[in-house]
């Protein structure tokens, strides 16, 4: 086993490596492939911790679509808030697309319980969610979550985009929290 990394004042093991990541993010594209190919979709990357994610599933997407940003947040260090910060927003209409949303990790489920009602006020086509993890443990909102590329255990995670106080997004793994 690899030794753990340290990160700010936390160390982290080794809990998803860079290519069994690669291989879901290509099962979930094909997924994706199905049914938005020939629709035009769009897709929202959830900044900060989706933007590797998404960027790996944009290429991964050989047929016409859009992909844009939105910023939210609701962690301090590594629990939720519960409070749901909007800091960056939509800069088009979704009105009659086909919309994706892409998240790094769902696990409360609160920042897109907040988000996707201000979504469908856009009045878009559809709304899917298409997200790297999904902890089912601390899932606490109903959500219509269509594309899960990993179930896993309610432990705190990093890398891949995730991060801990905004480090230790630059990792190619994911990083479970040593005890």
């Amino acid at each position: 086993m690899e030794p753990p990394v340290r990160v700010k004042d936390k160390y982290f093991q080794k809990y998803i490596t860079k290519e069994e990541i690669e291989a879901k993010v290509i099962e979930l594209c094909n997924g994706l492939k199905e049914r938005y190919e020939g629709k035009e979709p769009v897709f929202l990357g959830i900044l900060n911790g989706a933007f590797m994610f998404a960027a790996d599933v944009f290429k991964h997407l050989e047929f016409d679509c859009e992909i844009t940003f939105v910023k939210m947040s609701s962690y301090v260090g590594t629990e939720s808030t519960g409070k749901v910060n909007t800091l960056l927003g939509l800069d088009g209409s979704l009105k009659g697309r086909e919309v994706i949303i892409l998240e790094d990790i769902i696990d409360t489920g609160t920042t897109l319980s907040h988000f996707i009602p201000l979504l469908q006020a856009e009045e878009p086509a559809s709304i899917a969610l298409a997200t790297l993890l999904l902890k089912p443990d601390a899932l606490r909102h109903k959500l219509p979550i269509d594309f899960v590329a990993f179930e896993i255990p309610n432990k705190f995670v990093i890398g891949y985009g995730l991060d801990y106080d905004g480090f230790g997004r630059n990792y190619k793994d994911i990083y479970q929290l040593a005890v």
